[in-house]
This record gives C-alpha cells, structure tokens and sequence, in this order.
C-alpha cells in the first residue's frame, strides 16, 4: 500500500542557487543533500513541516531524456516487498524486484498505463 508521496523532482539549471532561492528566499528547510559519485548530487528543500519534498533535480541527471518515462515522484510505502506483491498481482508493471539502493532503503520502480515511471521506496 502507498502511504504518501515523499517528493517530486524538478530540474535547476544550478543547485545551489536553487537551495538558495527555496531556504533563503521561501524560507524552507533542506531536507536531504547526499552526493553518488562525483557528478549526481540528491537534494531536496521543503516548506516547513511538510511531508512531501521537493527535489532539486540536475538536469543531467533527472531529464526524461536521460530517464525516459521518468516522472521524478517518489511514493512512500512502510513494505515494498508487499507492496510490489499486492501490485503485480493487480497487474501494475514492475521494472524489477525491490532491491536495497546505495544509500540503504529498498525501492524499486512501476508504471502506470501511458509508460509513467514511478520511484517506490520503503519508509
């Protein structure tokens, strides 16, 4: 079962203006900073309180060029092992099995009817 949405993924040309603009400027919190490599860097900033985040995606890394199908949402589940079960049987279209990501949380990732990819992640 998805429990609710955990972010959403826009693309900034620059991110650390982007940070700037969001904490400095709106007032809202970073969230998550965590860099893969010397090139994909994870941030995201939320207004304080919220549950859903906003990632500052580089284009880079997030575009639907470089992701085809790839919405850039991410849906919470407290089970996705379960969750994957209980939508595969209902006929969603999986990429593949939960696996645990780099940073240690499983997640796996679905489709909707039209090639829309969604990021499902435990938590």
């Amino acid at each position: 079962m998805i429990t609710h949405l955990h972010s959403a993924t826009i693309l900034v040309g620059d991110q650390e203006e982007a940070l700037r603009f969001y904490v400095g400027t709106l007032g809202w919190e970073k969230r998550e900073d965590l860099r893969f490599g010397p090139v994909h860097r994870f941030l995201s900033v939320a207004p304080p309180g919220a549950v859903t985040s906003i990632v500052l995606g580089q284009p880079e890394v997030y575009a639907r060029e470089v992701v085809p199908g790839g919405t850039g949402i991410t849906m919470m589940t407290p089970d996705v092992a379960a969750a994957h079960a209980e939508m595969s049987a209902r006929g969603v279209p999986f990429a593949g099995q939960p696996q645990v990501m780099p940073w240690g949380t499983k997640a796996t990732w679905f489709a909707d009817p039209f090639g829309n990819e969604y990021f499902l992640l435990e938590g």
